[in-house]
């Protein structure tokens, strides 16, 4: 069973948000198409700068990313934290770059692709980082899980279950400030990861059973947590209220835990998403 458990933990739909697969949605993900809605027309004051097309591609990639106010403060502390992933970021930018091509010229892109790029070559560090720092991870995820809550209970059990659409695409495109804050967190926890050094051991089974406690205590059901521990797909399947419930239950209960449980669970959760 606890090896269930942590197989669960790497694989089970619920926790996609532990593993920070909320940004890359966000953020619009590598690779697909970005297109602001028809509808809803940017306003005037958050209008890039116009870029000089005779400007050189790595000068106009960085004049893109310094006219996107919400998103600087990641890439100015990217550059001042690990100026070699910042430089080979913008190279690669430059060497994959497309004329007419949306994909690898949008600056939502530019943010996602960095913060790709930085988890999969440092994220473990962040298993290390400051108790405060790497709770703060967590609790953002939990954050934008409310946000999008609120909005849309389908979009909720969706981003649950690591899906995309148009409508998240709409969702993000409003919340460029909160895209840009998870971008930030997460960038911390690896700089305080690679600074602290903190090590941190595995969960144990009775740091589940706690967690399974806490669950229980929340008024969940053998079920509902089973799907949340161990992965089991309810049947009938759960509808979206409930899904986005749980979901929600998940974190708060994770985050109500002793900080010695919680933090383990928590620094395994970050190394696992650093390696998927």
């Amino acid at each position: 069973m606890f090896l269930e458990r942590l197989l669960a933990l790497a694989t089970g739909a619920f926790v996609a948000i532990c593993l920070g697969l909320g940004l890359a949605m966000m953020a619009f993900g590598p690779g697909r198409k970005i297109a602001e809605p028809a509808q809803e027309a940017p306003l005037a004051e958050a209008a890039p700068a116009p870029v000089d097309p005779r400007m050189s591609t790595r000068a106009r990639i960085e004049q893109a990313i310094a006219a996107a106010e919400e998103y600087r403060a990641f890439f100015e502390r990217l550059r001042q934290a690990f100026p070699a992933d910042y430089a080979a970021a913008i190279d690669a930018f430059v060497a994959e770059r497309r004329v007419g091509d949306v994909e690898t010229t949008s600056v939502d892109f530019y943010l996602a692709e960095s913060v790709r790029r930085l988890r999969q070559a440092r994220g473990v560090l962040a298993a290390k980082a400051e108790p405060i720092v790497l709770a703060r991870v967590f609790d953002l995820q939990l954050d934008v899980l409310r946000a999008i809550s609120a909005e849309n209970k389908k979009l909720c059990a969706a981003f649950l279950y690591g899906g995309v659409d148009q409508d998240f695409h709409s969702f993000a495109a409003r919340r460029r400030a909160l895209v840009a804050e998870m971008a930030v967190v997460g960038l911390e926890a690896i700089a305080s990861g690679q600074a602290k050094q903190l090590e941190r051991s595995a969960p144990s089974e009775e740091d589940f059973r706690a967690l399974e406690k806490a669950l229980a205590s929340r008024g969940l059901r053998k079920p509902e947590i089973d799907s949340l521990l161990d992965g089991k797909t309810p049947e009938p399947p759960f509808d979206d209220k409930k899904t986005c419930a749980l979901g929600q239950t998940y974190l708060e209960a994770l985050r109500a835990l002793p900080e010695p449980i919680r933090l383990r669970i928590y620094g395994l959760a970050v190394e696992l998403m650093a390696r998927s």
